[in-house]
């Protein structure tokens, strides 16, 4: 009788391969190490480029450079701490007034609610039991925290590109192959107009979006007045959904006055959306962000799936560079004819 034949299944690997799957796992577990560092540093990027303008209006003006750059920066964070500094205690007692508000609103929810549907909520939160705002609470109270961090940082990171903008500049350009030098010149010049666009454009549509409301809600006698305005004009930077995210707390605290107050937010807050989208936008970004309702949808849900509500905020500008990057480096691939048709539909 013959032996079973027995078969040996080697797999051979050479080093150099073996060091490429290492080196693999290593990037990925850098990038998912230091992502926040790359998006605070994306973020700083965009705001100094939105600022570079009167920086060089200053230099113009023979101002040193670190000195405009530091007159502009200062300024800047100087009026934010200002605002804070004297709106801190009003803004402090809002804020607990909101949360104490909100949770009577969801107790008042779950007493109404079918008990399928409040059970079914319990289950998707901690399981503890206790309010199921708590934990986004102490969520928002930690994200504070790390934010006051990064805003230091981040201010520092501007302070410094600014300054140091034509030597870094050169440093990054001298990676880039001579032949795509042009290129990449055309690139960065246009990728600089968008985020720049970007950020003055979002600056003042927000700081409308806080005026607005401010304006509505004192004259409405609403609680929380400032606090919402506030909220307003953080929530109007993202797209199109910050409309609902700053809409719900103000029906929340008008709730306390009346439900006919309650629901008069809706219309008050749908009217700025409009006048935004169709007065003010257009007139702010004119050409410089082009993008459709529907790609700002996409982007923005990409952007947050893959790093968050920073990922979704920073989506908008790089889907807006989109355009250039296919004019200049897809051209050749993507072929004349899409180049032209997006072009024309943009």
């Amino acid at each position: 009788m013959a032996e079973p034949l027995t078969r040996r299944l080697s797999l051979h690997l050479p080093w150099a391969t073996l060091l490429k799957i290492i080196a693999a796992v290593a990037l990925v577990w850098l990038w998912s190490t230091l992502v926040w560092l790359v998006l605070l540093i994306l973020i700083a990027l965009i705001i100094a480029a939105g600022l570079l303008p009167v920086v060089n209006r200053l230099e113009r003006r023979g101002w040193p450079r670190w000195v405009a750059a530091a007159a502009v920066v200062l300024t800047l964070v100087g009026g934010i701490v200002v605002f804070l500094a004297l709106t801190w205690s009003s803004l402090a007692s809002q804020s607990q007034n909101l949360g104490t508000r909100l949770e009577a609103v969801e107790q008042e929810i779950a007493q109404r609610a079918p008990e399928p549907i409040v059970n079914l909520v319990k289950q998707s939160g901690d399981g503890s039991g206790t309010s199921l705002i708590a934990p986004y609470v102490t969520r928002i109270g930690k994200a504070a925290l790390w934010a006051a961090g990064a805003f230091v940082l981040a201010w520092i990171l501007v302070l410094y590109m600014l300054i140091e903008r034509d030597e870094s500049y050169a440093w990054i350009r001298g990676f880039v192959p001579a032949r795509l030098r042009a290129r990449f010149d055309r690139t960065a010049a246009e990728a600089r107009d968008v985020a720049a666009g970007f950020v003055i454009s979002n600056v003042v549509t927000s700081a409308c979006a806080g005026l607005y409301f401010f304006a509505w809600l004192t004259a409405l006698d609403v609680p929380g007045a400032l606090l919402l305005a506030v909220l307003a004009f953080v929530f109007d930077f993202i797209p199109v959904l910050g409309f609902y995210l700053s809409c719900a707390p103000a029906m929340a605290m008008a709730a306390t006055q009346s439900g006919t107050l309650a629901l008069t937010m809706i219309p008050i807050y749908m009217s700025y959306d409009f006048i935004e989208n169709y007065l003010i936008a257009p007139r702010v970004y004119g050409n410089r962000l082009r993008l459709s309702r529907l790609a700002v949808l996409v982007a923005f849900a990409v952007g947050a799936q893959l790093a968050g509500v920073v990922g979704a905020l920073l989506a908008l500008p790089l889907a807006a560079i989109y355009p250039t990057i296919e004019k200049l480096w897809l051209r050749r691939t993507l072929g004349e004819d899409v180049i032209d048709a997006h072009e024309a539909s943009a």
